[in-house]
Parts: structure tokens; sequence; C-alpha cells
């Protein structure tokens, strides 16, 4: 997508647009509507330098500092102090993906024209991005509130020539050194525009939009992967009937009934226990809620979206120029609507990964997989199977119920009081990026295992959809077998998830999934 344009302008930028800079290098350019409004915006800010009496972020200092008025020689100093102080993050480097996101949500901030920065300054992020330099930006400093505070100050000083970046191509250098190889020029910063660069929620708000965009994959593979273990397992679909799941009408419930429906349709393995012979009446909850408990997640993915939407529409600093050119103090950079989401998607991760590895776990016991070798081995005693996989499995879904802890009911207060309550939007991010990770390495164990468990059950033969992921599958993963080398295969496995190959392959066959 590096010949993508993404053009940043008065108005909200898409999900879409976020993923497309952050991960595939899309450039940016700013609208001539938002280099009018930035340079109309400008114009009240510098109209302010002069006056006598005291401006907020324009002739004052900040925070708990804001009482004391700053004479016009030590007001670029003053913005330049802000930035290296502030540039205070601590820990190992945040991933590149996340500062692109966040330094492309500052400079959509920048482009509505209510920050009071120069055009030159906002050129400057855009120029930033389409080099592909990446500041060097920390996991630790942000408390969400006045926003991400320290990560974004680490932008601000690479823009100022300060600090430290990875290029285009990885390696870690100073700023300014890059800059100049890029052919850019450090940016000396004016009155307000060290407080207009690090004030908002655009590091937590990135991370979420990033999160969302992968979880709605994932929660397709989570149905497949429901699909190939309820089928695997001898269950019926027969609860997935659309006239079942409408007495309760949720909407995620719904889509992953449809799902699951369209996924196990022509299954010669449901088939073969159809008829009136089968006395098994009811599946366990782990395959039968399935819809249920997928859905529950889908919703709440739907209102994250919601929030990630209202958030990408909104201009986000303190104080702000209004649109009749008043400059005023706000509270609009509390992450807590941002936070509060971010959390919540943790509890549904967490929640998602456990049903998932209770449908994985029903493979290996032969008292539940009906009639199945324990632990799908081979020989068993001799070879053991998935067994391991398992461990691995429930280790990872015990350290997502810890993630699912929420971060944003703590607060520490800060500068003197004046912060005296936080959001903590950032950390509820960062461990969210933790539990997507986790649970794609959840979901790729359980398709691993159920599709040696498909394998198993031959000559009955699987769904077309479950088949075609079976098979994809196969291209990288070998079929059933004495013991091997599980890592490698698992590590493919959870590849073939992340990727979406295993969506694509579904989709190949029953079209496209909800």
């Amino acid at each position: 997508m590096e010949d993508m344009n993404i053009v940043v302008g008065i108005g909200p930028l898409s999900a879409e647009d976020v993923v497309a800079v952050a991960r595939h290098d899309a450039r940016v350019e700013l609208s001539p509507e938002a280099l009018k409004e930035i340079a109309r915006s400008r114009e009240v800010i510098e109209s302010l330098a002069d006056d006598v009496v005291p401006h907020y972020g324009v002739s004052t200092g900040f925070g708990a500092l804001a009482t004391r008025h700053i004479p016009t020689e030590l007001r670029a100093q003053l913005q330049r102090s802000l930035v290296r102080s502030h540039a205070a993050g601590s820990g190992p480097e945040v991933e590149r993906e996340v500062v692109r996101a966040l330094v492309l949500l500052r400079l959509s901030t920048l482009a509505t024209g209510r920050t009071g920065v120069r055009t030159e300054t906002a050129e400057a992020y855009a120029a930033l991005l389409n080099a592909g330099l990446t500041p060097i930006v920390h996991e630790y400093g942000s408390l969400g509130c006045s926003g991400d505070l320290a990560p974004l100050a680490h932008c601000a000083l690479a823009v100022m020539g300060e600090g430290e970046v990875r290029d285009a191509q990885g390696v870690r250098k100073p700023a300014g050194e890059a800059l100049a190889e890029a052919g850019l020029t450090p940016v000396t910063l004016h009155e307000k525009e060290g407080l207009a660069l690090i004030n908002g929620t655009d590091g937590m708000l990135g991370m979420l939009v990033l999160a969302a965009h992968d979880l709605r994959k994932l929660l397709r593979t989570a149905d497949i992967a429901a699909a190939m273990s309820v089928e695997g397992q001898l269950g019926t679909d027969a609860v997935f009937a659309a006239d079942l799941q409408a007495l309760r009408p949720h909407p995620g419930q719904a889509d992953s009934a449809a799902n699951l429906r369209a996924l196990m349709a022509g299954s010669g393995i449901v088939a073969s226990h159809r008829g009136p012979e089968c006395t098994r009446v009811q599946d366990a909850y782990s395959l039968r809620c399935s819809p249920q408990v997928h859905g529950a997640a889908r919703d709440t993915l739907a209102h994250a979206e919601t929030v990630a939407s209202r958030e990408l529409a909104s201009a986000v600093d303190n104080p702000v120029v209004t649109h009749d050119g008043r400059v005023e103090s706000n509270g609009n950079f509390h992450g807590a609507p941002v936070a509060a989401v971010l959390d919540f998607l943790a509890i549904s991760v967490a929640d998602l990964a456990s049903i998932s590895e209770r449908r994985t776990d029903r493979f290996l016991d032969v008292a539940r997989n009906h009639g199945l070798n324990p632990f799908l081995a081979d020989d068993p005693g001799v070879d053991s199977g998935h067994m391991i996989a398992q461990y691995t499995q429930a280790a990872i879904v015990s350290e997502l119920k810890r993630l699912a802890a929420p971060a944003s009911v703590d607060s520490i207060p800060s500068s003197a009081m004046q912060e005296d309550h936080v959001s903590m939007g950032w950390s509820a991010a960062r461990k969210l990026r933790r539990a997507i990770d986790g649970l794609t390495r959840v979901l790729a164990v359980e398709i691993y295992t159920a599709a040696r468990a498909l394998d198993l059950r031959a000559p009955l033969t699987p769904a077309p959809g479950t088949a075609a992921v079976l098979g994809a599958l196969r291209q990288t993963v070998e079929g059933p077998g004495p013991d091997r080398w599980l890592a490698p295969e698992i590590e493919a496995s959870v590849r073939y998830v992340a990727d979406g190959a295993a969506v694509a392959a579904a989709e190949s066959a029953v079209g496209r999934l909800s």
C-alpha cells in the first residue's frame, strides 16, 4: 500500500485509513481545506501572543505551573522545554505500527484547525510518516490523561530533531541525523505548538483501532474453530438453527450461529450420527453455547468500534481554538471513553480463549472425545499426541484472565494534584495488544487439534467449509502420525490464523462469513 495516499482533512479518518498508514506504509497528505483551517486558527494564536492577559499554553506555563506568565523572549524555550521534559518514557520500545498510528492521529487532530499550530508543523508530521521515520516511544510513561503525554512528546521531540528514531530500514539513530538523511528540516516550535503536539488520546486510540481490526478477523476464526470442534467431537449443528437463535435476538449471536451453520453445512461427519440411533441428547456448553459466547464478544466489539469512530471524529487538545475564534480550556483529553472499551475488549478476549481451550481439551480426553485415541496420540503411551499443546493453551488462557483485570479502574494523581484523576487508557491498550496475541495462539491450537481429529474421523468427511480450512492448513502442517516436535507446527498454525489464511480458506468454500 506504499503507493496509496491517505488524505488527512478536517473530517475524521476511517479505521481503514489508520491501518493502512500504521501497517502498510500508505502515504499521507494534508487536504487544502485542512491547510486553510490550520492557518486560520494559527492567526488566532498569534493575535494572543502579545496580549497582556495570560492565555494558557500560549503565554503561561503548563499543568500545575500554569499560573506563571511567560515573557515573549522565553516562549520558544518554553515549547522546547515542555517537549523535552515530557519525553520521559521508559522501558521497551513500542511497536512501529503503534507509533505510526499515534503520529497519524495527532496529525488528524492538527488538521482540524482546532489546535493553533502552524501549517509547517503539521506538514512536518506528514513528512515524518512519509519518510518512514519512527520515533522511539517507550512502554511506560502515559497515564492516559492529559492524553498520552510522554509517548506523544517523544514524537514531537523527533520532529524537533532531538531524541531517537528508527529509519525506514529499521536502523536506530539520532533524530537529527535521520531527518537530514531524509531531506527534512527540524521544526522550531512557536507559541502553543508544544502543547498541541502532546495533548491527545492518540496512542490509546491507535491501539484500539488496530486491536479492533484484528479482533474482527479473530471472531470469524473463532467460529471456524468452533465448527471444526463441534464436527470433530460428533456434536450437532441443530442447536444453531436460525429460529432457535432468534429467540434471543442479540445480533452478534445471530451472526456467529449463521457462520456455524454455513461452515458445517454438508458435513458427512454430522450426517453419520444424525439418525435416531444417536443417543446423545445435547452437547457440552463449550460446543452448544459457542454462538452465545462468541456473539457477546462480537457485540462488545461493535460497541468499541462505535467509541473508536467517535474518537476518530474528535479534535483533542487543551486549550482548543473554537470555530468562532475563542481559545478555551477543556477536559476532552481524558481517556476514559477509550480506556473503558479497551478493558471491556480484554474481558471478551479472555472469554473467547477460555471457551476455545475447553473445546480443545475435550478432544484429548478419551472419556469425552467419542472414540478417538487419548490425546489424539498415534500410539498412546508411546506417543503423547497433543497433550502439551493444551498445556500451552491453558497457560495462555490463565495469562489472559490476568490481563482482563481492568486498568481503567485505577487512578494515580499527578502534577501536584492538578491532574488528580487519570484514565490509564494507555495501559489498558498495551495489555489488550498482548491479549489479542494470546487469543490468536489459543485459537490456532484449537484449529491445529481439531484438524487432527477430523483427519482421524476418516473415512467420514467434514463439511466443505471445514474441509477447506483443514486442507489449507495441511500445506504447512502435517497430518496425524507419530509424535513430532510440536512447537514449529503450533507456530505455523499461529501464522495461519494471524495472517487471515484460515478465514480465507473457509470463505473460499462457503462465501463471506459474518
